[in-house]
Parts: structure tokens; C-alpha cells; sequence
């Protein structure tokens, strides 16, 4: 009678550790995420572009997940409000490189918290903090190239909001851009401080219009308003940044995809599956166009085929470009 009873206590014994592996994946229910979005989640650029992928993680994954989110917090508060979000949730995002210092600071006080950066750049390493870089100069750069084509007075323009080193890098590449198709284009480049200010915007618009620009770009929060208005009353035209939204406002030709959303939704791709790593992981072109890519809306098949040109170019490092 031993051997039939070892069979029925081993089936036994499977039966109860999968009932109790089963308790257990039920005991920890939901992955929960916490977002931080510095900015509105409505300015039609990067904050938006990080909420329409948050929102499309939660249709993904629905009761797999539980959410928190913070939107529209300043500088000051910024450490304050991730202190917040971590001690809720399992994986933190920081939607923007604004973020960075204040992740860094906060994930040291929260070891067993993951946290991601959108739009983090290299630099110190904390070991529960993954960095993910847009890649904005690339893009910038096919950005500049599109203006340059698109472009009838020869003159084009972009306005940055902080004035650090992404944003600067990206500003420099998108003249560069411009003048790879166009060597004699005059490029007029301002800095506002302040991603969100519409007035300074609105001033630092209308002064590259009075210098002949035609076609502007952006790295601009709710500030893009300001450029907006501007073109507008002038009749020039804005290259959009973050998401492709053709046909939807004839202000915009043309459009660069910033995967800023997409990176959001990796994020908490990782942390779903179990595979989260922390580190410094580059986006951009190389990642494909969800991650990075150029649309003029309306453009011609050889409009196209410089843009496809001009990001192997990249890809392959025959046109160099800045970090950021």
C-alpha cells in the first residue's frame, strides 16, 4: 500500500503548491505605477505624448495594473511629489529629463522602488534607475532638413524652453538639419527658461518671424501655445514634435515622432513581465518609428526619400550628431 499512497501525497503536495503559487500571484495583485508628469497632459508635445501612453498601457493591461498619477508640479515640489508616488508604487516614471535630478535624489531613500526616466540622459548610476534617452537631437536634425524643404522664405526657426544640454543639443541639430539641404538658410535659434511661459513663447516666435522664418520647430510644454499664436497671426507653420497628428491642424505640415508615450509604455511593459533593468537604454531611430520619426504630411515622393536618406545616414553614423 506504500507506493499508492507516495503517488497520491505527491499528487496531493503538486495540487496544493499550485493553489498556493495561484494565492500568491493573486495575493500581489495589480503592478502598481506611479507617473509624474511635470507638465499639463494636454500641451499637444512631450507631456501629452507620455500620457497617451500611459493611457495606452491601461487598455492594455487593465486590471493588471493600477495607476497613479501627478500632473503639473514645479521644480520645488518635484522631490516631493516622487516621495509620494514611491512609497505607493512598485516602478515610479518620470516623464521628462526635468525629472532626473530629483529621481535620482528620491530612488536612493527607495531602494526596492523601480524608477524610469523619459528622457534621461547618461550620467551617475543608481541601481534601481533606468534611464531612457529620446534621442531628440536625431530627430531634430531630420526635423531641420524637413523645415529646410518645406521653407519658402530660406529662413527657419526653433524655440527651446530650459536652456540645458538636450534642448540645446536638439536646437543645434535642427539648424544643422536645415542646412544640409539648404547651405545659405538662415536659422534663428531663442530659449524662453521655461517650457510652459505662452507669452515668452508668443515674443520669441514673433522675433524670428520678423527675421524672415517661415517654418518653426519646438522643444516647448504648454509654451507651445505661444508659438502658436504667433504663427497664426503671421500665417507661418510649425513642425510638430512627440506625435504624428496629420490632418488635424493645417498650422502643422509636418511632424517629428519623439516616442516619449512609447517609452512610458515600455516602461511598464518591463515591469509587468518581470524583466525591468536599470541603466542608461538609447531610443531614438535605431529603436524604429514608434521610438523616432520625420512626417511631412503632405510630402512629395522625393521629400520622402531624402528623409529615409537622411536617417540611415544617422543610423549608420555618416551624419553625426550631438547626444541628447
Amino acid at each position: 500500500m506504500s507506493k499508492p499512497l507516495s503517488k497520491f501525497t505527491s499528487f496531493a503536495s503538486i495540487v496544493a503548491a499550485t493553489l498556493a503559487l495561484a494565492g500568491a500571484a493573486q495575493a500581489a495583485g495589480p503592478v502598481t505605477v506611479g507617473v509624474l508628469i511635470p507638465g499639463s497632459k494636454s500641451d499637444k508635445g512631450w507631456m501629452e505624448s507620455g500620457y497617451d501612453g500611459l493611457a495606452a498601457a491601461q487598455k492594455q493591461y487593465g486590471d493588471k495594473i493600477k495607476v497613479q498619477m501627478i500632473e503639473n508640479i514645479n521644480y520645488a515640489d518635484m522631490e516631493q511629489a516622487l516621495v509620494n508616488l514611491a512609497s505607493k508604487n512598485s516602478l515610479v516614471i518620470g516623464v521628462g529629463g526635468q525629472t532626473q535630478a530629483a529621481v535620482m535624489k528620491v530612488a536612493k531613500r527607495f531602494p526596492k522602488t523601480h524608477f524610469s526616466i523619459v528622457g534621461g540622459s547618461k550620467g551617475d548610476e543608481v541601481a534601481n534607475v533606468a534611464g531612457y534617452d529620446v534621442k531628440q537631437a536625431e530627430i531634430a536634425f531630420v526635423a531641420g532638413a524637413s523645415a529646410a524643404m518645406l521653407s519658402k522664405s530660406g529662413v527657419v526657426s526653433y524655440v527651446g524652453g530650459m536652456e540645458i544640454p538636450s534642448i540645446v543639443n536638439a536646437g543645434k541639430e535642427f539648424g544643422k538639419g536645415a542646412a544640409y539641404i539648404n547651405p545659405k538658410i538662415k536659422y534663428v535659434e531663442n530659449y524662453t527658461g521655461d517650457f510652459d511661459n505662452v507669452a515668452k513663447s508668443k515674443e520669441a516666435t514673433l522675433a524670428a518671424i520678423a527675421q524672415g522664418a517661415d517654418v518653426h520647430y519646438h522643444i516647448l510644454n504648454l509654451g507651445l501655445r505661444g508659438m502658436e499664436q504667433a504663427a497664426k497671426e503671421k500665417g507661418t507653420h510649425i513642425i510638430g514634435s512627440y506625435t504624428d497628428r496629420c490632418g488635424s491642424d493645417p498650422l502643422y505640415p509636418a511632424y517629428s515622432i519623439t516616442g516619449v508615450g512609447y517609452e512610458v509604455q515600455y516602461a511598464i511593459d518591463q515591469a509587468v513581465s518581470g524583466s525591468w533593468k536599470p541603466g542608461y537604454k538609447p531610443f531614438g531611430l535605431a529603436m524604429g518609428p514608434k521610438a523616432s520619426d520625420m512626417v511631412i504630411c503632405k510630402g512629395t515622393a522625393e521629400q520622402k526619400a531624402r528623409i529615409e536618406a537622411i536617417k540611415k545616414d544617422i543610423q549608420s553614423g555618416k551624419i553625426k550628431v550631438l547626444e541628447g
